[in-house]
């Protein structure tokens, strides 16, 4: 099992493009999976925890996706998207696995684009903009308390593009839909996510 220690200081590689540190991990530097690491493992843990709710399985997801890294950097293709992205989705993949493992499912492939509630999401999104969504609640942890309540794969768009602000297109690729898939994932969520965090407001008057 491989554990990795992010770097807390400045290293000499600090300067060096992702793209250029992946090339020199495949000579075999290790000073190049470190920097790395420092970079994205992050924002690939906090992607992954905000996904499956499960902190253990975050940590074995980026895991993961830095073993995979480490073992075969070839697989990253600079051409096709960020490293970000690419370890995301490598993240992905492998909590999937261990919900398939653990509850014989995957939500995160389940599809997600609606659930029956669209006019009152919609309803919702029409009369607050994400932004405003985000800055009523009054605290971070009313904004995780309804994202934990969202379908997964509407959750997982509203991190991917709100929280984490990846493009559309890389959140896309991430979560392995097409871009129209993603926006309409993200209109409903919005709305729903607005609806959640409304009801908390009144409950709390």
């Amino acid at each position: 099992m491989m554990s990795f220690v992010p770097w807390n200081r400045p290293h000499r590689l600090a300067a060096v493009d992702s793209a250029t540190l992946v090339a020199q991990l495949a000579e075999g530097d290790a000073a190049a999976l470190d920097e790395l690491y420092r970079r994205e493992a992050g924002p690939v843990y906090r992607y992954a925890l905000a996904l499956g709710g499960n902190a253990a399985w975050a940590a074995d997801a980026t895991q993961e996706a830095f073993v995979a890294l480490a073992t075969r950097p070839t697989g990253f293709d600079a051409a096709r998207g960020t490293l970000g992205a690419y370890l995301a989705g490598v993240a992905r993949h492998a909590l999937a696995a261990l919900w398939r493992a653990h509850r014989h499912e995957a939500p995160l492939d389940d599809g997600g684009d609606g659930d029956g509630d669209e006019d009152g999401a919609e309803a919702g999104a029409a009369a607050l903009s994400p932004e405003q969504t985000l800055v009523r609640a009054q605290d971070s942890a009313q904004v995780w308390s309804a994202l934990r309540r969202l379908p997964p794969s509407f959750r997982e768009a509203v991190v991917l593009v709100d929280l984490q602000e990846r493009p559309y297109a890389e959140a896309a690729r991430i979560a392995g839909i097409e871009i129209n898939t993603l926006r309409t994932r993200l209109h409903r969520a919005r709305g729903k996510l607005a609806t959640l965090l409304g009801a908390a407001d009144r409950s709390r008057g």
